[in-house]
């Protein structure tokens, strides 16, 4: 959870600097209130320049939090909040900056006793700026005039403030964004289209445009702008609709398995190879003479409908060129959700209609453009070889998903390098195909795009012998050996989670969990330049480490896809997850990151291992632990209560975080037969923890632990809760930061 490691982070930070950057002031409603009645508090902060603080219902970050007594919190109300991209926590965040106030309605006591009355106050926040976050503590009191003849008021919410609903709270830290922001993925689909204009099969439609549009402009301005427009809408119609088309066939159920399915990937290899074998000659492509000739007769009528059909038409009769670009598109994009096809074909026909609009804009700019001619047979030969290299990516997959072991990381490089080499011996004219003669002198760009494409080839070799090749492992297979003896010296555990849970306790380590698969590209880029960084190798040497493969045709992994979704609500890939032996969770990670400082922050999240689960104790058999004030604690007051103990320490910020929610139980079950216990284990705890408590304060009994307890209870590391139910038996140990859902579990448990 992102909040557990903000927490930690502001904690620290808190601390080291002693600032918390808001300067709070508690304003009650004047009014005199009966017993009983409901009084309003105003609780205003005046935030630092540079800094902003998370609302009452901010899902990111530490939202406010307010505590009054005596009386009870009813409700607290909220002015509207800034709601933005919080670039501190990478996440969507409710925060206001300047200035702002919340309102406080509590209900006094029915027993309160008549005139002046004091409320205390504690507010706990979070206040952040662009580079580091704080969490804050305030205590405050309000005074108020308790009057049994006063009237009881109803409190309205005034205008521009609502009702704070705190967000849900969760487990485990929140990962960082999905692998690919939505700017970048829509430039690259628009440098697809703006690419497209290049190609045989586009280039030529140039002149044949233009003359139509000549044609037609009646010499208004106004009218050529609307004219190119309407053209350019109908390119845009035409690929959006094909976008679209693929998200309503797929639907939401659909869309994680495309990426895998071997029909898919057959399919798209099976394309790929035809339209690389049309351009290299083998045959033609191309759309019925008969649909051509009706829409090219239909928009020589002229209007903008006519204008649009001939849009139509010449998205259609240049598909056989655009196809690969618009097969790549759909087939990566698909798989990242329901709206990315439609929208990254708006932009993939944009970048393709773009030109068009400036030309028919301008016509006199057609006479500057190169001549069709040999470049363009050039062009057409080297996307063959190109298209037909990205065709064995997705054949890779398909073998890697049926696990057929054909398509070897050593034939799928010897392949490319062949294929690559031959398009750059074809532009330096060893190799005589169309567009190339022998008495044709060689431009100064056509030498050098041959030699990139021969030092391309022969920079594959390497990795032949199992070499990393940087980016480009993640469109490559895994190599056997690479699998079996790492270079980085990880071990990992295939698809064996079970058997990876009772490692982690017979070794006493958490678990690591990579949820990947087969024909995941992102997947094989994490595994090639994240994971086998000495600084994070070295890291996920601590921990059992289990590969979890869910796009398989196999059992295991579909039983694996069903754990990620039913355990962690998600079928993302690639996605790490951190567990204890127990199977808490502990963090998680979604996604690609090219950033090793942000997943080794996310690793450090879980460097304590988790302690070997102590022998319960016997029954009844409580900590025997010392007063504050010196002397045995008794614990006769304990018998027959559900007993929660809990070990803590002053340097111990996880165990700092659990207080708040500790004390809100210990109110809500006090009166239900449940009792709670604090123990320090503080070296000079006497003369520590009053002081500390002054400005953390435990609403339960706090008493001091020893040496003997340490041993007798394994507390390596804390903080450590037990839970006892009414017997005195120890039912329930969490090692460890909890959550309030987990305490509340345990509580309802041995109740």
């Amino acid at each position: 959870m992102r909040f557990v490691a903000t927490c930690f982070l502001a904690l620290a930070s808190a601390f080291a600097q002693g600032q918390q950057h808001a300067a709070w002031t508690l304003q009650p409603d004047p009014a005199p209130a009966p017993p009983g009645a409901t009084v309003r508090i105003r609780a205003a902060a005046q935030i630092d320049s540079g800094w902003h603080l998370y609302s009452a219902s901010s899902a990111a970050g530490i939202p406010a939090t307010f505590q009054v007594s005596p009386g009870a919190l009813k409700r607290v109300l909220q002015p509207a909040p800034k709601r933005a991209f919080d670039s501190t926590l990478n996440a969507e965040a409710e925060f206001y900056q300047g200035e702002t106030a919340f309102l406080l309605d509590v209900a006094l006591p029915a027993g309160a006793s008549a005139g002046p009355a004091t409320l205390a106050v504690n507010v706990r926040y979070q206040t952040c700026n662009d580079t580091s976050c704080v969490l804050g503590k305030w205590a405050g009191t309000a005074s108020v005039i308790v009057d049994s003849a006063a009237p009881a008021r109803t409190l309205d919410i005034p205008a521009g403030y609502s009702e704070a609903h705190p967000p849900p709270s969760s487990s485990a830290a929140v990962a960082p964004p999905a692998s690919e922001g939505w700017a970048a993925f829509l430039l690259v689909a628009f440098g697809l289209g703006l690419a497209c204009i290049f190609t045989p099969c586009v280039f030529p439609m140039i002149p044949i445009t233009m003359s139509y549009f000549l044609n037609q402009q009646s010499g208004e301005k106004r009218d050529a702008v609307m004219q190119a427009v309407v053209f350019c809408l109908g390119i845009v119609v035409l690929f959006s609709g094909l976008g679209l088309l693929a998200t309503l066939l797929l639907g939401p159920v659909g869309v994680k398995q495309l990426g895998s399915s071997p029909w898919v990937n057959g399919f798209i290899t099976l394309l790929f190879i035809a339209f690389s074998l049309s351009l290299l000659g083998a045959f033609e492509i191309t759309i019925p003479s008969s649909i051509l000739t009706r829409l090219n007769q239909s928009s020589g009528k002229g209007g903008f409908a006519g204008t649009l059909l001939m849009g139509l038409t010449f998205s259609l009769s240049s598909f056989a060129c655009v196809g690969p670009f618009v097969g790549t598109l759909l087939a990566e994009s698909v798989t990242q959700g329901r709206a990315r096809p439609t929208l990254g074909m708006v932009a993939f026909a944009a970048g393709l209609a773009l030109p068009f609009f400036f030309l028919a804009l301008f016509p006199s700019y057609l006479k500057r453009l190169p001549r069709s001619g040999g470049w363009l047979a050039r062009v057409k030969m080297v996307m063959g070889f190109v298209i037909l290299a990205a065709s064995l990516e997705y054949l890779a997959k398909l073998d890697q998903v049926m696990q057929w072991g054909f398509l070897t990381r050593g034939r799928f490089l010897a392949a490319w390098i062949v294929l690559f080499a031959m398009a750059g011996l074809y532009l330096l004219g060893f190799l005589r195909l169309e567009g190339v003669t022998h008495d044709e002198n060689m431009g100064l760009g056509r030498l050098l795009t041959g030699m990139l494409f021969l030092i391309f080839a022969v920079s594959l070799w390497p990795g032949m012998a199992g070499d990393k090749l940087g980016w480009i492992d993640a469109f490559v297979p895994m190599g056997a050996a690479q699998s079996a003896a790492p270079s980085d010296g990880l071990h990992w555990m295939k698809d064996q989670y079970r058997e990876a849970l009772d490692r982690a306790r017979r070794e006493n380590k958490l678990v690591f969990i990579d949820f990947t698969g087969y024909a995941c590209t992102n997947c094989h880029w994490m595994r090639a330049n994240m994971l086998a960084l000495p600084e994070i190798a070295s890291v996920l040497k601590n921990f059992v480490l289990v590969e979890l493969y869910t796009d398989g045709t196999d059992a295991a992994s579909q039983a694996n896809s069903k754990l990620q979704l039913e355990k962690f609500n998600t079928v993302a890939e690639p996605y790490y997850v951190i567990l204890d032996a127990n199977e808490r969770l502990v963090a998680k990670f979604e996604g690609l990151t090219r950033d090793p400082a942000q997943f080794l922050a996310f690793l450090n999240q879980a460097q304590a291992p988790p302690l070997a689960p102590a022998a319960p104790a016997p029954a009844g058999d409580y900590p025997q632990v010392t007063r504050l004030e010196g002397g045995p604690l008794s614990t006769a007051s304990l018998a027959g209560k559900v007993v929660v103990v809990n070990f803590w320490a002053t340097y111990c910020i996880p165990c700092i975080g659990e207080f708040p929610f500790f004390n809100r139980l210990y109110h809500q079950f006090s009166s239900q037969g449940v009792a709670f216990l604090g123990v320090s284990m503080d070296d000079d705890a006497a003369a520590k923890v009053p002081a500390f408590l002054k400005k953390h304060p435990i609403d339960y009994t706090v008493a001091i632990g020893s040496d003997a307890i340490m041993q007798q209870y394994k507390l390596d590391a804390l903080p450590v809760t037990l839970v006892y139910n009414q017997a005195g038996k120890q039912v329930k140990r969490f090692d460890g930061a909890i959550t309030e859902p987990d305490l509340l579990a345990a509580i309802q448990q041995a109740k």
